[in-house]
């Protein structure tokens, strides 16, 4: 990387990044003053999004720099645009965008700024733009921007975990082990990322695990709040984990909390098949009571023998706090075991001859796959959603 140091974009970005809250800022107030109606499209707090932009910026300007996977890319740029619908982004907004974004560089450089700046910004702000917007009119002729859906129940499993069911208008197109941006009324304009639960059906109903995250205030609205009737959006599907009926390998799957319903989406679509490959789903949290969806899965396993299913807990009992709503403990489901995932997980031996998915965190899918890569398993054997 060395012969790269000193090249335009990597200059730009290093001055950029040293002031990153201040260039984004004056994106934004520049894109809002030649574009008002844009302001529309962003919820009122803006520090977030402030904090994505630039990650998204230095991610395509750092990818080009060095010559990475361009071709990775451009299909991130594309999902990405193709996601950006579901704000109400247009694509005469796409030149707004880039007028804005080279303005503000150009106005934080002030006197540092050089013409091999201008031209490298250029090519960046063309590639972002271009691919975004192409991905975006293209997706439009094929699938709206997002569907409406009705809560039809929720149940707290414990003070911090719910479970919600919806009914979509119309059956919303989707594969098991997919996962959606979600909006809801109490937090308009701010989306987050769930997983479906269950796999699709003709009644557009679907099901969404919810944790309330610490600070998070739109999980913590969707966990203690959601009500009969709320109506949400729901974005376009994302994600790729699926079951390989094709290689003849049996499967692994690890679960860390509410990333059980992905993989329990998957689980659920396989009843349909006379044959599958052996699944042994791991699934852990960190107290007993959080394993709050065993008595489905005890259900699934004593009907199809393929399915093997290892609760684990790294606390042996539950603090007061947790304010669980049903035993955790099914009669006859295998013994809970006490510890991390991954280190159950390696436990039982290398998985060299697995298909493996692991569903969770960022914090738990990072450590499980690392140790697991280091216990001997291929990472090439290993899927998992970005993280």
């Amino acid at each position: 990387m060395a012969q790269h140091s000193s090249s335009p974009l990597l200059q730009l970005l290093s001055r950029l990044e040293a002031h990153s809250d201040q260039f984004t800022a004056l994106f934004y107030n520049r894109l809002f003053a030649i574009d008002p109606p844009t302001r529309e499209l962003f919820p009122v707090a803006m520090a977030r999004q402030r904090t994505m932009l630039f990650r998204v910026l230095a991610h395509v300007i750092e990818t080009i720099d060095y010559e990475l996977e361009l071709e990775e890319l451009v299909t991130f740029l594309a999902q990405l645009g193709r996601d950006h619908r579901k704000y109400g982004v247009l694509p005469s907004h796409y030149e707004s965008f880039g007028i804005a974004l080279l303005w503000a560089m150009r106005t934080q450089l002030g006197p540092q700024w050089t013409p091999a700046m201008e031209a490298a910004a250029a090519q960046v702000v063309e590639l972002t733009t271009v691919v975004m917007r192409s991905a975006a009119e293209t997706e439009a002729q094929r699938l709206p921007a997002w569907w409406s859906a009705t809560v039809v129940e929720h149940h707290r499993k414990t003070r911090d975990l719910a479970v919600v069911r919806v009914e979509s208008d119309v059956p919303i197109p989707y594969q098991p082990g997919q996962y959606f941006s979600v909006e809801v009324p109490q937090y308009p304009r701010i989306w987050r990322f769930y997983s479906a639960a269950i796999p699709p059906n003709n009644l557009g109903q679907m099901e969404f695990h919810i944790r309330a995250v610490p600070g998070g205030s739109v999980s913590q609205a969707m966990v203690s709040s959601a009500r009969y009737g709320d109506r949400w959006r729901i974005g376009a599907p994302h994600g790729a984990m699926e079951v390989d009926r094709t290689g003849g390998r049996d499967v692994v799957m690890v679960a860390g909390g509410t990333g059980l319903a992905p993989l329990r989406a998957l689980i659920m679509d396989m009843c349909r098949f006379g044959e599958n490959p052996r699944v042994h789903l791991f699934y852990g949290t960190r107290y007993p009571g959080e394993l709050y969806d065993l008595d489905t899965l005890w259900e699934l396993m004593r009907t199809n023998p393929w399915l093997s299913v290892t609760p684990v807990s790294e606390f042996d009992e539950d603090p007061w706090s947790l304010g669980k709503t049903a035993d955790s403990s099914p009669f006859g489901l295998y013994l809970r075991q006490t510890g991390t995932l991954a280190d159950v997980v390696c436990s039982y031996g290398r998985w060299s001859d697995r298909q493996i998915l692991v569903c969770g965190s960022a914090a738990m899918v990072e450590a499980t796959v690392e140790q697991m890569v280091a216990n001997g398993t291929p990472r090439e054997n290993i899927q998992h959603d970005p993280i």
